[in-house]
């Protein structure tokens, strides 16, 4: 509840909470709990079972829930006497999410956010459901039947419901149980991109129909595999969707930055939230696009998600803020829709002409829904690529970029009067891993050290900040509160990111974090039997049997980013034991990944490093001369994905790594041969397999 009913009704517990999302709800008149000790104690003492709904703040079906039964309050009378309830920010707390998920997947269900479940005062949960209506439709039970369907049994057949919550722990369990298994090859890399060019659809860009995902993963293990084959399919494949995602309405064309999905085939009708993450993967595969293939617009796309993450989502302290919502005023994507009235307002006719054309805008809308509701709404997107918009209009393709940079400006500047979407403005040190990640990378390829500031801001704020005494990492920030021991993405994310940093500016300090983090990693959740990494601590609390995590879905897997990131530092920092450690996650996975490789495609990428060739190189010399800033340029410049390089100064290099003739000299190992040191580029990039 918003506004003025504010005033007029009393908040419930989650009015203390820090959560934005959590806050949202903090009038609902639903009696609602954040998730502690209390909420079970007491549902324990009135002998109730337990209604726990989780969400978060960008969610749009989060809040049609809302709104239809959490502010109703013939609702909540009901949820208030049959139930306990309990309100989860599942960003703030993941683990319980992927703990719920699973009970949800198991009992087979549809699962998504809001994700609704119901469970006995002991934990053992017996129901499971997505979006629940006030009442019933479409085949979906309501709230108003369904509250008053689990009372009663509850009351009359209990023992049912618990030993259906016994039964589904068990499935679980069987479900989490692997052993180490034989090594997986590249002929593994070679199922996983058949899946994927059996997946792809050729007409849009992506993969299967709708909804449609980024999943940059899938782009950034299909450029690996093109290098490793020079098999062009796979380039295509990344090439023809990283297009057709920038030109449809997935992306913001005004103010720039990725919505997270499509509801249809063609990136045209977007789901409105814009979450970090997103913006850091894709700004990576963008990235890395424009080092394989050297095309423009790629690095202009790269450049331009980073510019809204700067403008949008960067914290005055240092961190970046989670997501900005989709709904404004009640209705998703309004501050994103026009008019053709409201463009030809906005623009001189000349510009508004051209601005219709390019955008492809229609007085009844151009997408589906408007049309249907007659409302004239449009998504600005590119139906064609700029250069055939550029011949149709006459004008060269310099010419249009001007005019639509200017078109852009004028329509951003009046969109920016509108009511603004709500941002979830706390700070997730894992999405943070991400996007420090995506800044280093994107400060080396392009050469903008305002990107290399940013992400040395943001690691050091939550080095500094979302730390305890003894390394361990806390998952939020918010409000000036650091909360919630860190999950195992909170480490692998955040040390991927202080390695990227490091390849960025050599400064030791942060190889060095990057090690710390992993080891700490290391000391709280890896599995000493069977090898892996556990999602969260060994001294955490335990919703569901503990759980290794290794699917990539919107986000790689921490498992996935573990593997990667120990590959690398046992090549930069020489210790075989990190080496050991991937051969383990490689193993305890490999059953999973055989049964989907197209499913596992980040942890398909450490598999890409470790089968090789690999690539260490150290370049000694000072970083300013000449002949360094040359290798340095040329490393930076090409696509080499399996190559790590350190820097050392000359008299400090040790091992006898000395600068041949006065000049820069690289030394380069391939896997476990080392060649002759060079002071020569161009013989240092023929090492290099280029």
């Amino acid at each position: 509840m918003q506004g003025e009913s504010n005033r007029e009704r009393k908040p419930n517990r989650l009015i203390r909470e820090k959560s934005p999302y959590l806050l949202q709800h903090a009038y609902n008149p639903v009696d609602w709990y954040p998730w502690n000790q209390e909420a079970f104690e007491k549902a324990k003492a009135q002998d109730k079972p337990v209604f726990v709904s989780i969400g978060y703040s960008s969610c749009h079906w989060c809040h049609v829930m809302e709104q239809e039964s959490f502010e109703d309050e013939e609702v909540a009378k009901l949820m208030n006497k049959a139930f306990i309830c309990i309100k989860v920010d599942r960003e703030e707390r993941p683990d319980l999410d992927s703990a719920y998920m699973a009970v949800c997947q198991a009992m087979g269900r549809s699962c998504g956010w809001p994700l609704n479940i119901i469970m006995s005062p002991d934990k053992k949960p017996f129901f499971a459901a997505s979006y629940i209506p006030k009442t019933g439709r479409f085949g979906l039970v309501g709230m108003i039947d369904l509250v008053s369907q689990i009372e009663e049994i509850w009351r009359k057949r209990r023992s049912d419901l618990e030993n259906l919550g016994d039964d589904i722990k068990r499935r679980i369990e069987t479900f989490e149980k692997r052993t180490q298994r034989e090594e997986l090859g590249k002929d593994v890399l070679d199922e996983a991109y058949e899946k994927l060019v059996l997946n792809f659809d050729e007409q849009n860009g992506g993969f299967g129909r709708a909804p449609k995902f980024p999943t940059p993963h899938n782009l950034l293990f299909l450029l690996r595999y093109w290098n490793r084959t020079k098999q062009k399919t796979a380039l295509t494949i990344v090439e023809k969707t990283l297009r057709a995602m920038r030109l449809g309405g997935i992306f913001d064309q005004l103010g720039f930055g990725f919505h997270r999905y499509s509801t249809d085939a063609e990136w045209l009708v977007p789901h409105f939230e814009k979450m970090l993450y997103d913006q850091a993967l894709l700004a990576l595969a963008y990235t890395e696009a424009f080092q394989a293939t050297g095309a423009g617009k790629f690095k202009a796309t790269a450049k331009e998600v980073l510019e809204y993450v700067l403008r949008e989502l960067a914290s005055p302290e240092g961190g970046f803020y989670a997501a900005e919502d989709a709904d404004t005023e009640g209705e998703e994507g309004k501050f994103y829709l026009w008019t053709e009235e409201k463009i030809r307002k906005a623009l001189a006719p000349e510009d508004a002409d051209l601005a219709v054309k390019l955008f492809n805008v229609k007085a009844i809308g151009n997408y589906a829904e408007a049309v249907r509701k007659r409302n004239g709404a449009n998504i600005l997107h590119f139906a064609k690529p700029l250069e055939q918009l550029a011949s149709e209009s006459q004008l060269t393709l310099d010419e249009l970029i001007v005019k639509l940079g200017r078109i852009q400006n004028l329509l951003f500047k009046a969109r920016k009067q509108r009511v603004q979407p709500a941002k979830d403005d706390k700070i997730l040190v894992d999405w943070n891993g991400l996007m420090i990640a995506a800044l280093a990378r994107a400060s080396s390829v392009f050469g903008n050290p305002r990107y290399l500031q940013t992400a040395v801001k943001a690691a050091d704020f939550i080095m500094e900040k979302m730390r305890g005494e003894n390394g361990t990492l806390y998952h939020r920030y918010a409000k000036g509160e650091k909360a919630i021991e860190g999950f195992l993405d909170d480490y692998a994310f955040l040390a991927w990111g202080l390695v990227e940093i490091y390849e960025a500016c050599f400064e030791d300090a942060y190889l060095q974090a990057s090690v710390e983090v992993t080891k700490t990693m290391i000391l709280r959740f890896w599995d000493e039997k069977d090898g892996g990494f556990y999602f969260t601590a060994k001294d955490a609390e335990h919703a569901v049997p503990r759980r290794k995590q290794v699917y990539d879905s919107a986000l790689p897997s921490g498992n996935s980013v573990a593997l990667l990131n120990l590959a690398r530092l046992a090549l930069l920092t020489g210790d075989s034991a990190y080496e050991e450690m991937t051969s383990q996650i490689v193993k305890v996975f490999s059953e999973d990944v055989k049964r989907s490789p197209a499913a596992h495609t980040f942890l398909l990428i450490g598999l890409d490093f470790i089968v090789g060739p690999a690539y260490k190189v150290i370049l000694v010399g000072d970083p300013q001369e000449p002949g360094m800033q040359s290798m340095l340029g040329a490393l930076k410049a090409a696509y080499l994905p399996n190559v790590v390089v350190s820097m050392r100064l000359p008299g400090k290099a040790g091992l006898s790594y000395e600068k041949l003739e006065g000049k820069a000299t690289a030394y380069v190992c391939r896997d476990q041969i080392c060649m002759p040191p060079t002071n020569k580029k161009e013989k240092m990039l023929k090492f290099l397999g280029l």
